[in-house]
């Protein structure tokens, strides 16, 4: 045996890990992406919708329009209001940045494809869509946990909060969502596209996402889907986990409280976080709970989670926020708040 098949047969026994993966595909697909022929791909859009073009036009540019319009409004009213500069509200603006982003990975380019009836991306802008996809979602999955933690720390130690959330702990647990996301997805777009693409460059899909996009590798795809699906169903599971501790703590504190006001207070906290969480993880676990479902199925849970979800989020964390409410009322008269 030689020494670079012995490294292989190394590379093959070692501990599951996404560098040893990456360096598998490198050793087995070194000589075949030498023929990789493809620099584009087509995205067939959305199935039997032929005929709805200009309806799905209209349509997803009024979401995409009405997400923009409620996130921003959401950033600069807190960035002007000193009384919404608190860890709650800090987070809030992570996560209204992140549906902005979310909703613009792939609504434009498939508004233009519309626009233009031309279905094509280039293979470094489908490689964007498969990063941003996945690293956006990644980093809202465990923004949501790290909101949740903010919940129990505000609830279960009100008099300590500020001083456990001071600035520099907001800042590193944001910077960490963003940080461990971006780690995550890099391994898994550098999987996906070092793979071969010499053969067919149809996605059977609106956007570019990695099981559509490995499913045109002209080599074995098993070990990359196989870790695709374990890492992107294990990272909401653990996050989702984590927010159930959370809140069951949180409930059992709540229900320790003498007062009536007090626990109606500490329901009213949680309320808006609970139900963007019960958005965000819904669309999860009906995808990952049902692999057998079709790509007819799926779809619409996609949109659903990725086009309406960023739209709805500022209205969830207003409607019931009086704070919210107030600063935007006065951002709409054009009053400053007082300092």
């Amino acid at each position: 045996m030689s020494g670079s098949d012995s490294q292989l047969v190394e590379i093959y026994t070692a501990p599951f890990s996404p560098m040893a993966l990456l360096l598998i595909y490198t050793r087995r697909n070194r000589s075949s992406r030498l023929s990789t022929v493809v620099t584009h791909f087509i995205l067939l859009g959305i199935s039997n919708t032929d005929s709805l073009q200009t309806i799905l036009f209209i349509t997803f540019l009024a979401f995409y329009l009405c997400t923009l319009l409620g996130n921003l409004l959401i950033l600069l009213a807190i960035l002007v209001d000193p009384r919404l500069h608190t860890p709650m509200y800090f987070f809030l603006c992570n996560l209204s940045m992140l549906d902005i982003s979310f909703s613009s990975i792939s609504t434009p380019k498939f508004l233009a494809n519309l626009w233009a009836k031309s279905r094509t991306i280039s293979l470094g802008g489908c490689m964007s869509q498969v990063f941003f996809w996945n690293f956006l979602g990644s980093t809202e999955c465990l923004l949501y946990t790290v909101m949740a933690y903010d919940r129990y720390v505000a609830i279960c130690h009100p008099l300590r909060y500020l001083l456990i959330m001071n600035r520099r702990v907001c800042a590193l647990l944001a910077a960490g969502t963003w940080i461990t996301s971006s780690f995550h997805t890099t391994i898994l777009t550098s999987l996906t596209f070092t793979l071969p693409y010499c053969g067919s460059n149809v996605v059977d899909y609106f956007f570019c996402d990695i099981f559509p996009v490995v499913k045109l590798a002209c080599a074995d795809t098993y070990i990359i889907e196989t870790v695709t699906f374990t890492n992107t169903g294990m990272v909401p599971m653990i996050c989702f986990l984590l927010i159930l501790a959370s809140y069951i703590r949180i409930i059992y504190s709540v229900l320790k409280m003498n007062s009536a006001e007090g626990r109606r207070k500490a329901a009213s906290t949680c309320a808006s976080h609970l139900a963007v969480t019960t958005v965000f993880f819904g669309p999860c676990a009906l995808v990952y709970t049902q692999p057998q479902l079709s790509k007819v199925q799926v779809t619409p849970v996609q949109i659903f989670s990725k086009v309406v979800t960023p739209m709805l989020n500022p209205a969830i964390y207003t409607l019931r926020n009086k704070e919210m409410k107030a600063a935007l009322r006065k951002l709409r008269g054009g009053q400053m708040p007082a300092r």
